[in-house]
């Protein structure tokens, strides 16, 4: 009623009634244009939520400086590779012993097991056999069986493990290079036994390996980084210019825990010079129709095949277990200097926070015994040896770091 009065007032007037229905037609038609506008970006940003593929985040993978300062000027770093022998001064051991020896606990609750973490009754016989029976210098001649080297890249220098295999004379053998990484709160360590197996040549095989372990920047006798930043996407790309400086410009990678990240980055982002991935821990960034699928199916079982459900259910226990299981990830994802501060201070309570990783994560059963079954796999002299990997060199807050850094930027994952 009312544009038809006014209608009739700009016709009694001489208006132009043409241009007043034309700005009414344009209005009415860029408002539609609007709605359809939000409506279609509403679909769309659904249809990547749940189905859209996620691109390649190039970002990051150029090279970077993570040493002390400045980067030098182009050609002024060492880029050479030393040979390195693994020698840890007296005193340092001599701390470690009277450090052990002023330690104190906490009782365990009765009847608590391994269920409140690692049970401080049974870590006193541990920490008795660290100080009165375990010797270092008997490792560390362990450790040094094998070859170890180090070389800077980007400011860091990367200690690695290098085993060439002995190939009999007369046999023509294949040499495929292989890089393996670990993870956290392991080290080059873990792979000891792995390599005779490697690189020794087997009768029925027309190849053998030539193995490099190298230790993450932050963890084993690598140097920390100086700098925020260093994530696996850093790691991985040093990782391809120790593999370039060794002559190696196609390799296999193995990686598990930070280092299936890491090998898995050096696939998906140089699918050129990586021959195959392997890997013995998987991880992946569910979509959110993942998750809205795995609800369903914890209230209807029948959406999916029993194999399929008794692989990934019953859901809710599943979820139970990883929030009893992640805190450690949350707090080192976050602040990773104030846990790190006093494990670097307490040999006691490094060994309780790592070993008790080394129990748990075998077997979520072990949390039920009295001593974490913790020998069952392992000797302690092995798992005493990987946590003075880490006291020795005074990284445990550096290695925990790598959490924060990765934490929050996982788009390279996916």
């Amino acid at each position: 009623m009312y544009y038809e009065v006014n209608f009739r007032f700009l016709e009694i007037n001489g208006g132009s009634l043409n241009w007043v229905k034309f700005f009414l037609q344009f209005k009415m038609v860029l408002g539609l244009s609007v709605v359809a506008i939000i409506i279609y970006n509403i679909f769309k940003f659904l249809y990547h939520l749940f189905f859209g593929k996620v691109e390649k985040d190039l970002s990051g993978y150029e090279e970077g400086w993570y040493g002390k300062g400045s980067k030098p000027k182009e050609g002024a770093d060492d880029t050479s590779i030393h040979p390195f022998k693994i020698s840890i001064p007296d005193e340092i051991l001599l701390d470690l012993k009277e450090r052990l020896q002023r330690a104190r606990y906490e009782p365990s609750l009765e009847d608590s097991k391994f269920e409140y973490g690692f049970n401080s009754d049974y870590l006193k016989s541990v920490i008795e056999y660290w100080g009165k029976e375990y010797n270092w210098r008997k490792q560390e001649e362990q450790l040094n069986k094998f070859s170890h080297f180090k070389t800077r890249i980007e400011g860091i220098d990367v200690h690695f493990v290098h085993v060439k295999p002995n190939i009999p004379e007369g046999r023509q053998l294949k040499r495929l290079p292989l890089l393996a990484v670990h993870g956290w709160p392991g080290s080059f360590y873990e792979f000891y036994k792995m390599i005779p197996f490697l690189t020794t040549p087997n009768p029925e095989q027309d190849f053998v390996f030539e193995v490099i372990c190298p230790s993450i920047p932050g963890y084993g006798f690598s140097s920390s980084p100086c700098k925020k930043g260093f994530d696996a996407r850093a790691a991985s790309r040093l990782f391809l210019t120790l593999m370039e400086r060794l002559g190696h410009d196609h390799f296999y990678v193995q990686g598990g825990d930070w280092g299936s990240l890491i090998v898995t980055i050096l696939g998906k982002y140089y699918p050129s010079r990586i021959i195959g991935v392997h890997v013995n821990m998987y991880s992946s960034g569910p979509k959110s129709w993942d998750i809205f699928k795995a609800v369903a199916i914890a209230y209807f079982p029948s959406l999916v095949s029993p194999a399929e459900y008794k692989g990934l259910f019953p859901f809710w226990e599943r979820f139970k277990t990883i929030l009893q299981e992640s805190g450690y990830f949350h707090i080192q994802a976050t602040k990773p200097d104030t846990i790190g501060s006093g494990l670097a201070d307490s040999p006691v309570g490094l060994a309780a926070y790592i070993l008790e990783k080394f129990s748990t994560w075998t077997n979520l059963k072990n949390r039920l015994s009295e001593n974490g079954n913790l020998t069952e796999n392992f000797t302690l002299d092995e798992l005493l040896t990987n946590v003075m990997i880490y006291w020795v060199n005074n990284n445990i807050t550096s290695s925990v770091r790598f959490y924060k850094e990765n934490g929050l930027n996982r788009t390279h994952e996916k």
